[in-house]
């Protein structure tokens, strides 16, 4: 049974890996040539969360601080300071998660959203003080909305097609630690 659980933890986390690579490989895909005038989701951001929400055991400091800080280079943003801040959300929904167990899905995207606020807030305030270009004021906003109206759209896929749900109330790791 122990050995069914440590697997099925490096298959989450491996999984994980993957489905952050393949993000970024579509994001780099020069699929538009012409700018927008609305700010797309931030896919790996969600499917970050949405993991760090429901398995937080998926998804290890380390994987998380990987994957963003790879997205940042790739993605040409200030290496490490959106790394930093996601790496706070999923440690404050990784601490969490216990008690959001027991939450309906309104109140856990509440708290999400409110979370992502606060992280793109912060990032535009940090770049800002730091006499950083930063995007206009309306794009983000209407990044920061997209993203949170598309929270629930991944965590269905998330529950669904990889089968990433909230562990039982009395659910126990391969050394007997709670979930």
């Amino acid at each position: 049974m122990a050995e069914v659980t440590a697997r099925r933890v490096w298959t989450g986390r491996l999984r994980y890996a993957v489905i952050a690579l393949a993000i970024l490989f579509f994001q780099l895909l020069p699929l538009q040539t012409l700018p927008r005038n609305w700010g797309a989701p931030d896919i790996l951001l969600l499917v970050t969360l949405a993991f760090a929400a429901r398995r937080p055991d998926h998804v290890p400091a380390l994987l998380v601080a990987a994957a963003m800080l790879l997205s940042d280079m790739l993605l040409q943003r200030p290496p490490g300071l959106w790394t930093g801040l996601v790496l706070i959300l999923t440690e404050l929904l990784r601490s969490r998660a216990r008690s959001m167990r027991s939450l309906p899905f309104p109140l856990e995207w509440g708290f999400v959203a409110i979370g992502i606020g606060a992280i793109t807030l912060a990032n535009r305030a940090i770049l800002a003080i730091l006499l950083v270009p930063v995007a206009p004021m309306g794009l983000t906003l209407t990044q920061l909305a997209i993203t949170i109206v598309a929270y629930p759209i991944v965590v269905a896929l998330a529950h669904f097609a990889l089968r990433v749900n909230r562990p039982a109330q009395g659910a126990v790791d391969e050394f007997g630690h709670r979930l």
